[in-house]
């Protein structure tokens, strides 16, 4: 794996599969399948890799309960396993056959925070090792370690400033810093960039601080009050002499990088505005763009509503487990709303934050039922302690969690001297008035209304998930569909038809010329050398293939040449109305190819107007390009032919600009039966004759073959 070189990519450069690809989900499926097969369970790796995903949700919803099960209790826990199991967000990537990093890096995230946040309640060394292990696998498995690597660093520094900080932090946080970041710099994909990029800076700094506000503690309790301060002055002179010069050494190194050391998609989280203005590859990827509100009422439903009740009843019963459930699901929000993707992040935060919500309201309803009779109509006043004993949402299911923390505070060296339990003495008027303000218990026909109203919130939650999952994020993205009028579905399968006719038609060795978008799937199932796929590692490459189809026909077609490539395909939507097409994405090319070479300016493929038209009011040079020709190459015959309207684009909704394209440096010579897929030989000579044409509408010629 870390030694993989791949030639059938990225042509002609290759590609060096260990350091480009996070290599967590290819050792997860592949140890399933070795285990499967050592227990002589013949299932083929196919299916062990489509399976993969539902198997880590089902583990994610146990961290889940894990996690809120430390900050509250079992019952909250085991809500939160309920709304994570079915959230929408999470599906769009758990459902079998999505084979991607997110897959298990969910699971590997919330993994961590729970092993991270057991070892602040305990302080066990052992907790603490796990929780290094955990953020190992999380480093292998996705680039969204940084977000771990910067969230824990920000809960510990407001530990220190709220003054929670205790010994139980440093054996959670310290290991987790040393040895998490000697496990990243093994990885080959991150390498040396685990002590270099400014996006782990935070864990050292922390780091620092930490060990620092320990020492003043331990100093402070071993000197006088006059001894102690004389020493701090002293210790402080130095400290901000040295420290100054470690900042500045930082700074200039920081410097250096234009990007003061961050990654292009950590700037962009940190910037919104960084990735449109210098890295358009990052801001050409549709997952990339902020949500829109609609999204999160789609992917979230009623976890919108509960999460900000979560928070606030976080904060009414503050603890270090429950603090850090704040600080993730803020954090998370912020991040969401700069990128669609970070959805994923932020949808087991919302799940724990409502669970926490949702399980204070039923212990209330539960504890009232318990103290009221049934058909009361006024709340009345119940001694304080009894309502604690019976409503409170902590009093049952934390003890447990109580007694680790007791015994974490043991182990950091704190004083945990158990102490006996009060006895449970009878509610008495005098005792409540004396012992402190007094709670109420809800009337029972409130109680019983909140809790219907409860069922029904929880079934539509349910409906709406089922109904986002089957709709929504359970169709193969390869295999379109559409629904007809009288009922059922019309399916466009234009990618799989292209994709076989390059399998069948063509030369094993053929090199294959794309959108970047489009890589994975022609290497997959087509099973040809491509110039570019999803793997973006190298820009300059991609502006390559962005230039070219940019160009006029004549200088696209030298450039594909210098690249050995013989064919291109482009995917079109003007004939079926679909809207995903490359003409819809080229001003992406014109940027991406402009941020390597020059001569491509943004401007000359617009209109005076600054519109990106292509009928008869477009740029000149937008209608010259090769991507206006290879999409419209007889297009309005095909179109008068199908609609009956000649040349019009159903996307754009107008008549395209130039009816008649010719092409005199490329051969057509496969179109799918909806025109979605086009496909071109790039010919080895200029034609002369313009009268040769190519097959049409669903039928390939096989092309001459090259080699002997």
């Amino acid at each position: 794996m870390w030694n993989w070189f791949d030639d059938r990519t990225w042509y002609p450069l290759g590609r060096v599969i260990g350091g480009t690809v996070y290599p967590g989900l290819i050792f997860t499926a592949g140890s399933m399948y070795r285990i499967l097969h050592f227990f002589n369970i013949p299932l083929h790796v196919q299916e062990v890799c489509v399976f993969t995903a539902p198997l880590f949700s089902a583990l994610c919803a146990l961290a889940c309960y894990g996690l809120v099960s430390q900050a509250r209790g079992p019952g909250a826990g085991l809500l939160a396993a309920f709304f994570v199991g079915m959230v929408p967000s999470y599906i769009s990537r758990s459902v079998a056959g999505s084979y991607d990093n997110e897959g298990v890096a969910i699971f590997a995230l919330v993994n961590v925070f729970y092993w991270f946040v057991k070892t602040v309640n305990t302080g066990s060394v052992k907790d603490a090792v796990l929780t290094c292990l955990a953020y190992g696998y999380m480093v292998l498995s996705w680039g969204g370690y940084s977000f771990i690597i910067n969230l824990l660093p920000l809960y510990c520094l407001a530990c220190v400033f709220f003054g929670r900080l205790t010994g139980r932090l440093y054996v959670a946080f310290a290991p987790l810093v040393a040895l998490g970041t000697a496990m990243s710099a093994s990885i080959p994909v991150v390498g040396f960039n685990a002590v270099l990029m400014s996006e782990h800076f935070g864990a050292f700094f922390a780091f620092v601080v930490l060990h620092v506000a320990l020492l003043v503690g331990y100093v402070r309790r071993m000197l006088s009050r006059k001894h102690f301060y004389i020493l701090t002055s002293l210790v402080l002179a130095t400290a901000v002499g040295a420290g100054a010069l470690a900042a500045s050494a930082v700074a200039a190194y920081v410097a250096k990088s234009p990007t003061l050391g961050w990654t292009g998609r950590s700037m962009t989280l940190l910037d919104p505005t960084y990735a449109s203005r210098f890295v358009p590859i990052i801001a050409s990827v549709s997952e990339h763009q902020p949500p829109q509100w609609s999204s999160y009422i789609m992917d979230l439903h009623i976890l919108v509503a509960l999460a900000p009740a979560g928070i606030l009843a976080c904060f009414s019963r503050l603890t270090d487990a429950t603090l850090f459930l704040v600080m993730y699901g803020l954090t998370a929000v912020y991040f969401s709303g700069v990128m669609i993707r970070l959805m994923l992040v932020l949808a087991p935060a919302v799940c724990c934050l409502a669970a926490v919500a949702l399980s204070d309201l039923l212990y209330v309803i539960c504890g009232s039922l318990r103290v009221r009779p049934l058909f009361s109509l006024f709340p009345s006043s119940v001694d304080a302690a009894a309502a604690a004993s019976e409503a409170e949402p902590g009093a049952g299911d934390d003890g447990a969690a109580a007694g680790s923390r007791e015994g974490g505070a043991a182990a950091a060296g704190e004083d945990a001297t158990p102490k006996k339990k009060p006895k449970a003495r009878k509610p008495s008027s005098s005792s409540s008035s004396a012992s402190g303000p007094k709670a109420y218990a809800l009337p029972a026909l409130v109680c019983y209304a909140l809790l219907g109203m409860v069922l029904v919130l929880l079934g539509l939650y349910v409906v709406h998930c089922i109904h986002a999952s089957a709709d929504m994020y359970s169709s193969p993205s390869i295999v379109l569909q559409s629904p007809r009028q009288g009922g059922g579905y019309y399916v466009f399968d234009d990618f799989r038809e292209a994709y076989a006719w390059l399998r069948h038609n063509t030369h094993p060795d053929a090199k294959v010329a794309s959108w970047w978008d489009y890589g994975y799937q022609t290497t997959a199932m087509a099973n040809r050398t491509v110039i570019v796929d999803n793997n973006t590692w190298n820009t300059s490459h991609i502006a390559t293939v962005g230039r070219a189809m940019s160009s006029p026909e004549a200088k696209a077609w030298h450039i594909y040449r210098s690249l050995d490539v013989e064919y291109v395909f482009v995917v079109f939507g003007g004939l079926v109305g679909y809207p995903s097409d490359d003409i819809n994405k080229f001003l992406w090319m014109v940027r991406i190819g402009g941020g390597v070479y020059p001569e491509i300016k943004e401007k000359d493929y617009l209109t005076p107007d600054g519109d990106y038209r292509v009928d008869a009011h477009g740029a000149k040079t937008m209608l010259n390009s090769l991507m206006y020709k290879l999409s419209y190459y007889d297009f309005a015959d095909e179109s008068q032919l199908s609609t009956g309207q000649r040349g019009i684009d159903r996307v754009r909704g107008y008549q395209i600009g130039r009816l008649n394209v010719k092409l005199n440096y490329f051969e057509e010579v496969f179109t799918s039966q909806h025109w979605m897929m086009r496909i071109y030989r790039v010919r080895d000579q200029p034609l002369r004759d313009p009268h040769p044409r190519a097959a049409k509408k669903g039928k390939g010629k096989a092309p001459p073959a090259r080699r002997g």
